[in-house]
């Protein structure tokens, strides 16, 4: 299969994924704590168990590594070649306060790098896909009460704007370290918004810069990531190299994503 017919695979997972957790979230749902004492609710375990049946039944072979399955199961030791990324609802918490930024992330990692990903939020119509190795990145407006499938729209990176740049930054994660890297930027607007949706906002050139010194797991940002690479930006970590995926725990180090050619100031690394 090519990666153009396997991200059509994924675009389908998460699509209907969202259409799940829409339904979840128009009729209502519970909250309960994991072990971490992270939230989590139905709308989580049903888009996860429609996404990993979806994996399944299209690329048997390839392991995935899905945010609430490692929670109840535990992290695999390791995910090396290729493998799938999977936050079947990347930010929870904006969908317990009702608020729209939430979002389906599906990646596939091949050697460290993800070349494929979908970000689907549902609650705003908004899904976003790339193809890295093809350097197509694409939105469309898709309803999450449709199963027909709506026009697509090819999105690239912009150039820094001469006036300042856009910022975007975490709503519920925003650090005094992120407050103090951004002090080295002629920032005109920052904005705040939730889930992997920031990388998209990039991707599609209504924003220059995301910084996110703070803790995040792969299954956060691989699909972003993605969809990113893919428009033209890049996603770095302290040392300046892309940010690479399989690493131990899935844990990622601080990082920067651009948009256009950016100088990027250093990047603290974690204290």
């Amino acid at each position: 299969m090519s990666d153009s017919q396997l991200l059509e695979h994924l675009i389908a997972a998460a699509a209907e994924a969202g259409r799940a957790i829409h339904a979840i979230y128009q009729r209502g749902f519970d909250v309960r704590l994991k072990e971490d004492r992270s939230p989590i609710t139905d709308a989580d375990q049903a888009a996860e168990e429609i996404i990993l049946a979806r994996l399944g039944a299209c690329a048997s072979g390839v392991a995935i590594v899905a945010e609430e399955r490692a929670a109840s199961e535990g992290l695999p030791r390791e995910a090396a070649g290729e493998f799938f990324l999977v936050d079947p609802l990347d930010g929870t918490k904006e969908f317990i306060e009702r608020r729209g930024d939430f979002t389906v992330n599906i990646a596939l990692v091949r050697a460290g790098a993800p070349v494929l990903g979908v970000v689907y939020a549902p609650a705003n119509a908004r899904l976003f896909a790339g193809d890295v190795r093809a350097g197509l990145a694409w939105r469309s407006a898709q309803d999450p009460q449709h199963v027909e499938a709506a026009p697509r729209e090819r999105i690239r990176v912009r150039e820094a704007p001469a006036g300042g740049l856009t910022v975007v930054a975490s709503r519920s994660h925003r650090t005094p370290e992120t407050d103090a890297y951004l002090a080295a930027y002629r920032v005109a607007e920052l904005v705040s918004v939730g889930s992997s949706l920031k990388f998209c906002l990039l991707a599609e050139g209504a924003a220059d810069l995301y910084p996110r010194l703070g803790t995040t797991m792969e299954w956060d940002t691989a699909a972003g990531h993605a969809v990113l690479s893919a428009a033209g930006g890049a996603v770095l970590a302290p040392d300046g190299a892309p940010l690479r995926y399989g690493k131990p725990q899935f844990r990622n180090s601080w990082f920067v994503a651009r948009g256009a050619a950016l100088p990027v100031q250093p990047i603290p690394a974690p204290r």
